[in-house]
């Protein structure tokens, strides 16, 4: 497994944790802060903070699952978790093995996470989207010996998939399958009420664990380390194959609290969480969130749907809300939008993607989430590193993501690697607590991407004006160089989002003869209204820079994203130049 330098984690072992958020100015004009660090960070596990949450909490709601009609009390909840770590250790499985979970968000999702922890069995989160090639690479990439599956989720057959690359399953006993194709993987647990030949059953496994592992479970977590590795998660994969980031304890649980704190979070409060769980913001922000405060969750639904949400949060009286840009455009635009009773709302995170700016105003204003906040981060960093407050005036909060998280420091750096002064442009690099571990076993990417003095390199472009706040203003592979000037496609986006007929935009660059490159956008409209590249192009005249303007406009029904919200702008991109008939994109 990549594990990278003691150098790593500088600030790790200070294990500090802060109930307030005091940020530390940029010095002498430099982009370059540091969260505060005078409160000690949680040294603790994941199964002792849940422990903990139990005890305080035990009969108050922990977690409500709307689609499945399955409510659960914390002691319920922890019932139920025990319930399944026993039956894991009575299938064999050890500290330190690597089980995936392939699911849409359903309770045995939730039970599973914190099962796995309990036992210090390394939980690899994987895509419900993915299909034969992408199940394969992940299970084979880092060795997993047991998986729990969904039996299906939407167009995708989960257990025609696995019987496909699995056909041995068929004549295989549970828990002993040789599958060819799968080398690593012994045990299938599959969700739901019917049996499938070769796999275990959900529930046949919640009822297996014996007196003899009860009581050895307490034993097992208490020898767990919070630095150890419990977490894998895939990166998107859309400039190569998929990375597995490795998250330890101390990661997933000192961020989760982090991010809960700054939205102040209570065990009064009722958290709606739509995000996919197998991402780190249902999961590490949602579930792990949630837990460090007492805080009841609430899933609306295994997928995202607006009415859903909606229904949810005005049923189960919500007082927080998450979510990606494109998911609260859609609860914003649902035709029964005016009917939900959204007033209990107060708070909750806009994260994932970039978030427009006019996006988050409705939903101050529509939504009553008057302490919405924006978040930043990545999956390396478990994920957050800069958050608004909820009390920062709304002009921040609309426009930039915030200010350093607490044992968080990040520079920008140019190109030579150098920091920038404050106000420049330039990609943005993080330190600390947060950073994961490493990418599985691979030594190459984890260098590339983690530095010999620990700073994990996002990729992101990014300014830090000279209060702290940070500005994501795009990728360093999708800056556009239009005759020398450089054009940062958020920009142009967030303008375009001022226009009252564009619902959804994206901005991105294709190669051109003269200048090298020229702008594209795509953009969908708001139902109902119709436009020509004329028009959009004359609300830009005058209003920015001409190089600014983009050459090529085309109005689509929706955008290409992936399942966590986030642009595929190398989709867009790559049909543009077929459709133009231009040379391949440049790629440096």
């Amino acid at each position: 497994m990549a594990i990278h330098l003691d150098t790593l984690m500088h600030a790790s072992h200070q294990r500090g944790q802060a109930a307030g958020r005091v940020f530390v100015a940029p010095l002498n004009g430099i982009a370059h802060v540091s969260g505060e660090r005078s409160t000690p960070l949680l040294d603790k596990t994941i199964p002792a903070l849940f422990a903990e949450t139990v005890r305080a909490h035990g009969e108050r709601d922990a977690a409500v699952f709307l689609g499945q009609d399955k409510r659960f009390s914390w002691n319920e909840l922890s019932e139920t978790v025990d319930a399944f770590a026993a039956g894991l250790l009575a299938l064999g499985l050890q500290k330190g093995e690597r089980i995936g979970i392939w699911s849409p968000n359903r309770w045995e999702w939730l039970v599973t996470q914190f099962a796995t922890a309990r036992l210090g069995l390394i939980l690899v989160n994987i895509n419900p989207a993915y299909r034969l090639t992408e199940l394969k690479y992940a299970l084979n990439k880092v060795g997993c010996r047991a998986l729990v599956t969904a039996a299906a989720f939407k167009s995708s057959d989960y257990i025609g998939m696995l019987q496909t690359l699995a056909p041995e399953l068929a004549t295989a006993e549970p828990g002993k399958l040789e599958a060819a194709a799968l080398p690593t993987l012994r045990l299938v647990i599959r969700m739901g009420e019917e049996t499938t030949p070769g796999m275990a059953n959900f529930g046949d496994v919640l009822a297996s664990g014996g007196l003899d592992e009860h009581e050895r479970l307490d034993a097992i977590s208490q020898e767990l380390d919070p630095d150890e590795a419990i977490n894998i998660q895939f990166t998107s994969g859309t400039t190569g194959a998929p990375k597995g980031a490795t998250l330890s304890h101390h990661n997933i649980v000192n961020n989760g609290n982090f991010v809960t704190s700054a939205i102040r979070l209570t065990a009064e409060d009722r958290l709606c969480i739509p995000v996919p769980f197998y991402h780190c913001f249902g999961m590490s922000m949602g579930a792990v969130g949630c837990v460090s405060k007492g805080a009841t969750m609430v899933f609306p639904d295994e997928g995202f749907d607006p009415g859903a949400v909606l229904k949810a949060v005005a049923g189960e009286r919500c007082t927080g809300l998450y979510g990606v840009p494109t998911m609260f455009v859609a609860m914003l635009d649902h035709p029964d939008f005016a009917s939900f009773d959204l007033t209990s709302l107060r708070t909750g995170i806009m994260a994932g993607s970039p978030c427009p700016i006019e996006v988050m105003k409705k939903v101050v204003s529509l939504m009553h989430m008057s302490e919405v906040t924006i978040a930043y981060g990545m999956t390396e960093t478990s994920p957050v590193s800069f958050q608004s407050n909820v009390d920062d005036p709304l002009e921040k909060r609309v426009s930039t993501v915030g200010r350093i998280q607490p044992h968080v420091e990040v520079k920008i750096v140019d190109a030579d690697g150098m920091t920038v002064a404050v106000g420049e442009a330039g990609e943005l690099c993080t330190r600390g607590y947060s950073v994961m571990k490493g990418y599985w076993q691979d030594e190459e990417k984890t260098r590339e991407a983690i530095d010999a003095e620990g700073w994990m390199h996002t990729g992101d472009l990014a300014t830090l004006d000279a209060e702290g706040y940070c500005n994501i203003v795009g990728r360093v592979k999708d800056m556009v160089i239009r005759g020398g000037e450089n054009v940062y496609p958020r920009e142009v986006e967030e303008f375009l989002y001022r226009h009252p007929k564009v619902k959804e935009v994206q901005v991105f660059g294709v190669p051109d003869e003269k200048f090298g490159e020229a702008l594209a956008a795509w953009i969908v409209l708001t139902p109902g209204q119709s436009a020509t590249e004329e028009e959009i192009k004359a609300y830009c005249q005058g209003q920015i820079a001409h190089y600014k303007i983009p050459l090529y406009i085309r109005f689509k029904d929706s955008l290409p994203m992936t399942v966590t919200g986030k642009p595929q702008k190398f989709i867009m991109r790559d049909e543009m130049v077929a459709e133009l008939g231009l040379k391949a994109a440049k790629t440096a």
